[in-house]
């Protein structure tokens, strides 16, 4: 998610490739020009991706962006490995685009953002030596101009942190606690009114990350992803995913 000037676990069983449609050419969904960095004009990006067909327990992925869907393969428990390429990130810089990049692949679920939600997972990211910016990530989407994305990455001095990233036409960056465990727990809630992003090493003691105003349309998007900046690609890891409509009761504490 990053260039130069930005910082910020395996699975076993049985696996099936999931399978839908390749995403060929993006979604030709446009909204009205309007000036730049405000929140009309993100809604002006294209929606990209692809209609697909991926459920799991708890949650049902509808579309696939940058192929995502072929790069899945998951179990009877739930369990996704998401396998991911070389040089793939999704990052709108904000210095003239020379570092933007919107080629990783993410699985999305359709949301009605006029409900609470919460998005959840465990996520083991696929952690190399040179593996500069791999993350596994979760994902609050509406156009390729307009989301969030939350981290687990490994960040330029080799140390794996939660990274978060806000994009309003252009992204900014991040960097909060580092952690040296291989997996962490993300999540993502919204009341309708706030949205927030937090980690726990637990499932029950979780730390605030990030907390701003949803100011999202009534439908949106939710999902998964992995990416791999600067390496030849890798794998991460995901268990336990969840997406349902409610909310965590106390905004500060992710309970």
């Amino acid at each position: 998610m990053h260039r130069a000037f930005f910082t910020a676990p395996t699975l076993l069983g049985i696996f099936c490739l999931s399978s839908c449609a390749e995403p060929k050419t993006p979604d030709a969904t446009k909204a009205t020009p309007a000036a730049p960095d405000t929140a009309a004009a993100q809604d002006t990006a294209r929606v990209s991706g692809r209609a697909c067909d991926i459920k799991l327990p708890g949650i049902h992925f509808t579309k696939a962006v940058n192929g995502a869907d072929t790069l899945t393969k998951t179990d009877a428990q739930g369990r996704m490995d998401f396998r991911v390429g070389a040089k793939k990130d999704f990052f709108c810089d904000p210095n003239d685009n020379k570092l933007s990049n919107n080629t990783a692949p993410i699985l999305l679920a359709r949301v009605d953002n006029t409900k609470p939600f919460t998005l959840v997972a465990r996520v083991t990211p696929g952690l190399t030596a040179k593996g500069l910016y791999n993350a596994g990530v979760l994902y609050v989407y509406v156009n390729d101009r307009r989301w969030q994305k939350h981290c687990f990455e490994q960040d330029e001095r080799g140390r794996h942190r939660i990274v978060s990233v806000r994009t309003l036409g252009t992204s900014d960056d991040n960097n909060h606690d580092v952690v040296t465990a291989p997996t962490a727990y993300l999540k993502i809630s919204s009341d309708t009114r706030t949205v927030g992003s937090y980690y726990s090493l637990d499932n029950k003691t979780w730390q605030l990350v990030r907390l701003y105003k949803n100011d999202y349309p009534a439908t949106l998007w939710a999902g998964v992803s992995a990416q791999c900046p600067i390496d030849t690609g890798t794998t991460s890891h995901f268990e336990d995913i969840s997406l349902t409509q409610n909310s965590v009761a106390d905004f500060r504490l992710g309970n």
